[in-house]
């Protein structure tokens, strides 16, 4: 074990069993930031400083960008579209017909090359290297969790299949409130670095989630954010690369993206797959774009056509409970880390708190991409805003050749 003295992150690092290293041959847990500027590890971390501390972007611009207005032959079916933007507090909008960007709005101080936190469509990233290690064999969707991540025995984890994690059907002692201090989930956003750590907090995501208990009865849907990073836990495991380092070769390189994702770590690197990507509107589009392009990226197939047809089938009905999702989709499910609407467009989303979509429209072959900064992390007034500005974008598509 190995400890880390960073003031917000003081404790000893738990035993979690094997994890790729930041780099060839770091012990687990190493670098920290008392220990940077050693050899070996300062010849990693010299081009690697924003995994150790915060860093600020020096910009190329002379002057913060004005807003970016091109929203094209959709302002003819929806004049008041720009309002609407920015009622929803939208940094970065962008629609995909086809090929072609046919609209894109970029608030002012918001430039179209910058990068913005996803939340949560960074778990729909993620389902997308999970089908590509299922489609090579690496994964067996209908095997245990704990056949992957010994680890997990004795967790709640230990009994539900991987499919079951995928699709958020397990019964998990974990409060989502985002704003309830008590909650699993801040405590969760604790161990991954993302808030100031309590005392008697796991020191890593890893072990955070090895504390986990519940019922563990399956076959109803619970949101539940620490199934993602599951998810990349077993990721690691089959890969033997880092999570971040399998976003990257799994799909990230695949896209012909214009820049780089970046995604949080934890003290001992381990990705924040539920909701720490960073990207480009335009990058995330290409993800949206590959799935309805049958699981293809510009430089190789990412997943295979049945990932993708299982992802549009949608879930469970029966196990889809959630009234917050239902109340607007009736047919709504969720299947794979993917929102599916089941209404007669077939829309498909990832979703993220404080208004983050990835949006496929099959009907139009159109992907719609809404970063946002709502005031407050997620609220079914937002919500309802956010859907119904997105439904009605995608039947303005419908008049676009």
């Amino acid at each position: 074990m190995h400890a880390d003295p960073t003031p917000s992150r003081a404790t000893t690092l738990v035993d979690t069993g094997p994890h790729p290293a930041r780099y060839p041959g770091a012990p687990v847990g190493e670098p920290t930031i008392d220990s940077w500027q050693e050899a070996p590890h300062n010849r990693w971390v010299f081009a690697h400083m924003n995994e150790l501390m915060p860093v600020a972007t020096v910009s190329r611009r002379a002057e913060n960008p004005g807003a970016t207005v091109r929203l094209g032959p959709l302002t003819e079916q929806l004049p008041d579209l720009v309002a609407r933007l920015e009622q929803t507090y939208t940094d970065a909008f962008l629609v995909l017909h086809g090929d072609e960007v046919l609209a894109e709005y970029y608030r002012e101080g918001f430039a179209p090359d910058q990068l913005h936190l996803l939340m949560s469509v960074s778990k729909s990233l993620c389902s997308t290297v999970f089908g590509a290690l299922v489609d090579a064999g690496g994964i067996d969707p209908a095997g245990r969790i704990t056949a992957y991540v010994p680890e997990l025995a004795g967790s709640v984890y230990d009994g539900p299949t991987v499919q079951q994690l995928l699709d958020m059907e397990i019964a998990i002692d974990y409060d989502e409130d985002y704003v309830d201090p008590a909650s699993e989930v801040q405590a969760h956003d604790r161990a991954a670095g993302w808030r100031t750590r309590l005392p008697g907090d796991a020191a890593s995501d890893y072990e955070f989630l090895t504390t986990l208990r519940g019922s563990g009865s399956v076959g109803e849907f619970q949101y539940c954010s620490a199934n993602t990073d599951v998810l990349a836990w077993i990721i690691e495991r089959v890969s033997g690369l880092r999570y971040a380092d399998a976003l990257s070769r799994f799909l990230w390189a695949k896209l012909d993206a214009d820049h780089d994702a970046t995604i949080t770590v934890d003290a001992t690197g381990f990705g924040y797959a539920n909701g720490g990507v960073s990207a480009t509107a335009r990058d995330l589009a290409r993800v949206g774009r590959v799935m309805l392009d049958g699981g293809v990226a510009p430089r190789d197939r990412v997943v295979s056509q049945d990932w993708v047809r299982s992802v549009f089938a949608g879930g469970s009905r029966e196990a889809m409970t959630y009234e917050g999702f239902t109340k607007t989709f009736p047919n709504g499910s969720y299947t794979r880390q993917w929102w599916c609407t089941g209404n007669e467009r077939g829309n498909v989303s990832g979703i993220g708190i404080h208004g983050q979509s990835l949006w496929l429209d099959p009907l139009t072959d159109s992907v719609i991409v809404k970063l946002s900064a709502w005031p407050d992390p997620d609220t079914e007034e937002w919500n309802a805003l956010q859907s119904e500005l997105l439904l009605d974008v995608s039947r303005a598509l419908d008049t676009v050749p």
